[in-house]
């Protein structure tokens, strides 16, 4: 039998927590999220917490810890889109971790282009192989957490990920 660390949660000081189950808790997919500040600027921000909630209606979730620009803009307008994150937009993603200012336009510092959605006010990453445009439908706060839940009123799929009309996991790299 192996040798293994246990860790007592109630002993995890700062952010020990945070990394232990980000590091454990993988392939975890990141949600970069866009949505329009109350002047109209554009947000774009990662969350790592991420994931599918419902196929019938289809609904996404993901989790900010602490209150973030997305989360007020969300809050405020009731909209977002969840863009996802390839190899190739890496590097502009963890540019937007950045704590920017409310004001400053999050597309224009990582360097990507914004494409129309079709339901929603908050625009898309063009260059991102797949974006679902959501409506608020719930948000739920526990802990350090607010939990996001959206409706998905559309989803758009770049071409080169699909094959026979299905999306190909390993196309999304």
């Amino acid at each position: 039998m192996t040798e293994h660390t246990t860790f007592d949660v109630k002993d995890l000081r700062g952010r020990e927590g945070y990394y232990l189950i980000t590091s454990l808790i993988v392939p975890r997919p990141i949600a970069w999220v866009s949505t329009l500040g109350p002047d109209g600027t554009p947000n774009l921000a990662p969350y790592s917490y991420f994931n599918a909630f419902s196929n019938d209606p289809l609904i996404l979730h993901f989790t900010s810890s602490g209150v973030k620009d997305s989360i007020a803009n969300i809050r405020a307008n009731g909209e977002f889109v969840v863009n996802i994150v390839n190899e190739s937009l890496a590097e502009q993603m963890n540019t937007t971790a950045i704590d920017f200012p409310s004001n400053e336009d999050e597309f224009e510092w990582a360097g990507v282009s914004m494409a129309p959605s079709t339901h929603v006010q908050p625009p898309r990453v063009a260059e991102s192989p797949a974006s679902f445009e959501c409506r608020l439908n719930d948000i739920v706060s526990k802990g350090s957490g607010d939990m996001i839940f959206g409706d998905v009123l559309a989803i758009h799929v770049d071409d080169a990920v699909m094959v026979d009309g299905r999306v190909m996991p390993d196309l999304l790299k």
